[in-house]
């Protein structure tokens, strides 16, 4: 966590805490980056931001709201907000009440969420008025985050955290059906940014953005890294995170240097790139996790950009270790003549033991299971006592007992001493970055009334990469729309399969487990419009999307009042419809209008509304309004008539 300094006072300062980062809390590293760089901006989002000490002032009148609840020692707060500048207030008054704070995606569906609050039992909730009606109920106190900013506190005693402290709990996929929460220390956190310090060098003249969820770890990297070193973090809005064109735009706007990526996100921003005017961009790094990083999908990036400007980094990780377990720099000629996933080094003061089932190290060459051991490794799993001592094991190594961390990935060792990531060894896994349990997403299907068995695989779809594919067995009225309509209900939009399909039976093999290899091709949801509509009576740029759409979802027909997700679309083919139809169309196109207009028809009406209207000017960059105003003019000759 490099400051640089610009007096020696600063210098002196630095240098004296720097070498006990570790022995410290989130809190106090915090007051002492504030103090430093007090009037320096700590964080935007779009035109607004606060300086460090904005920022720490406003955590405290929330910290002191909270410590008048009198919450015991290790209490849990959930923060249900939006990405926002009020969302980095909620973190940091949280952990300034010596609390550890919960994140809770605004995204989840309502039984999610309760069933996280419920498993969590926090002390409160942090959210805004416009969530508190799904929370109603809930044996909780909720607590309005704009009311506790402007409502009279009196200072309370200060609680200063100490570096063994929880800091926060994020849940991820059950294998058992039911979510784990991960409860990690302010020591786990403070040494992984100290640890890793002697590679990245990050200080205040970084720029960093926050891209992904906050309930996902990557979240915990992207936030503490920039303002426990005084660097500007840069909230990045959903709309514009699922925009890869509008995200360009902003590294480039915003003087990003540190840039934190899932390869799938970033494969999208490369091809953005490709397809438009590059701009220059400011980055010093790219750093990559979670998921398995193809090496040679980055030889177009390092045909524009070289080796150096960024740098380019693999660190394989997990939210049990804190985020980041390895390190590897990629060059260019990595991407030329590796084939395999390579993962790198681990932190210094962590360590990989590549072990078989019995626990006793593999020899170089061979197939072992992940264990990662260190101070990273988390304290376990909220509640779950059992599971935390199947997954966190004392294990015999080199004449010492060692606390490891069974990750159930495998790897192997080469021969030149590198780490190769080979997947996982158990049913669990990555898809766009998010770590999935398999299980979970059955254990939810086979509550759907009628269902009385279910499998769900990650199916490798050539229109959309990998995806989820769900398996029942159910009596014939019991129809694959409403399976997906119960699942869309209850899990959050990476967990939801893009195919069900209806079996007699599962197939079984001789062991008496279900037999995936044998599983049929799966099924697209049925239309949910029928009978379909016969688009020869729609306007002209209803059929023309409409022809878009069936080469984007490959279907031979669409109603114009069919859904874009029943008829088979994802998060990613909606990037690549988007950019299809602003081609073909010749018009500019928000992301968000296809997530608000998911229909031909609603998305042809707001097209033609638009073209009377200036564009709304939040969902794209500046420099692209004018554009888009320009643009909608074209789409008069498109009004009306039938073909």
């Amino acid at each position: 966590m490099t400051m640089l300094a610009q007096s020696k006072t600063e210098a002196d300062l630095f240098e004296e805490t720097h070498n006990r980062a570790s022995e410290k809390s989130l809190a106090a590293w915090f007051d002492h980056t504030s103090s430093i760089h007090a009037e320096r901006t700590a964080v935007t989002c779009g035109s607004e931001s606060m300086t460090y000490r904005e920022l720490s002032v406003a955590a405290d009148r929330v910290a002191d709201s909270l410590l008048a609840l009198s919450l015991a020692p290790g209490s849990i707060i959930a923060i249900y907000l939006d990405r926002t500048l009020e969302m980095v207030v909620a973190m940091l008054g949280v952990i300034k009440a010596g609390a550890a704070y919960l994140p809770i995606d605004p995204s989840y569906p309502e039984a999610r969420v309760r069933e996280t609050i419920a498993d969590a039992s926090p002390a409160a909730v942090l959210t805004d008025l416009k969530r508190t009606r799904l929370l109603r109920g809930i044996p909780t106190g909720i607590y309005i985050l704009e009311e506790l900013l402007v409502t009279p506190t009196y200072p309370t005693a200060v609680v200063e955290p100490s570096a063994d402290d929880l800091a926060y709990v994020i849940y991820t996929s059950g294998s058992t059906g039911k979510p784990k929460g991960v409860m990690v220390t302010h020591r786990n956190v403070m040494r992984l940014l100290s640890e890793t310090d002697r590679w990245f060098g990050f200080n205040e003249t970084d720029v960093w953005t926050m891209f992904h969820s906050f309930a996902f770890d990557f979240s915990v990297w992207e936030m503490w890294g920039a303002l426990l070193s005084g660097g500007r973090l840069v909230l990045v809005p959903y709309e514009i995170s699922r925009s890869p064109e509008d995200f360009y735009a902003l590294l480039a706007h915003e003087g990003v240097t540190v840039l934190n990526q899932t390869p799938t996100a970033f494969g999208l921003l490369m091809q953005a790139e490709s397809r438009i005017k590059a701009r220059p961009l400011a980055l010093r790094y790219v750093i990559f996790g979670g998921e398995a990083l193809n090496l040679r999908s980055l030889l177009p990036w390092f045909a524009r950009h070289g080796d150096d400007a960024p740098q380019l980094i693999n660190m394989y990780g997990i939210t049990e270790t804190t985020v980041h377990v390895t390190y590897r720099r990629i060059r260019m000629a990595d991407a030329s003549h590796e084939k395999e996933s390579l993962i790198g080094e681990p932190i210094p003061d962590l360590a990989i033991h590549l072990l078989d089932e019995g626990m006793k190290p593999v020899a170089d060459g061979e197939v072992g299971e992940i264990c990662i051991g260190g101070p990273g490794v988390a304290l376990g799993y909220l509640g779950r006592a059992e599971l935390t001592a199947e997954r966190f094991v004392a294990c015999d190594l080199s004449e010492r007992r060692t606390r490891l961390y069974r990750s159930g990935d495998l790897a192997r060792r080469r021969s030149d001493g590198e780490l190769v990531y080979l997947g996982r060894a158990d049913r669990q896994v990555k898809i766009n970055g998010f770590r999935i349990e398999l299980g979970e997403i059955e254990a939810v299907l086979a509550e759907c009334a009628g269902v009385s068995q279910a499998c769900v695989i990650a199916h490798n779809d050539e229109a959309a990469g990998q995806r989820l594919a769900a398996y029942f067995v159910a009596p014939v009225d019991v129809e694959a729309s409403v399976v997906g309509k119960f699942a869309e209900e209850r899990l959050p939009a990476q967990m939801r399969p893009a195919f069900y399909t209806r079996l007699q039976a599962l197939p079984m093999n001789g062991n008496g487990k279900v037999d995936r290899a044998a599983l049929p091709a799966p099924e697209r949801l049925a239309p949910t419009a029928k009978p379909q509509i016969d688009l020869s009576a729609a306007t002209s740029l209803e059929q023309q999307i409409a022809i878009i759409w069936r080469h984007v979802l490959q279907v031979d027909n669409i109603g114009h009042n069919e859904n874009f997700f029943d008829a088979g679309g994802s998060s990613l083919l909606l990037i690549t419809l988007r950019n299809t139809l602003q081609t073909e169309l010749n018009v500019p196109l928000p992301i968000t209008w296809l997530f608000e207009h998911t229909t031909i028809h609603s998305l042809a009406t707001r097209l033609m509304k638009e073209s009377q209207i200036a564009a709304p000017e939040a969902t794209l960059p500046s420099s692209r309004m004018q554009q888009q105003r320009d643009s909608f003019a074209r789409m008069r000759s498109l009004r009306g008539g039938t073909r």
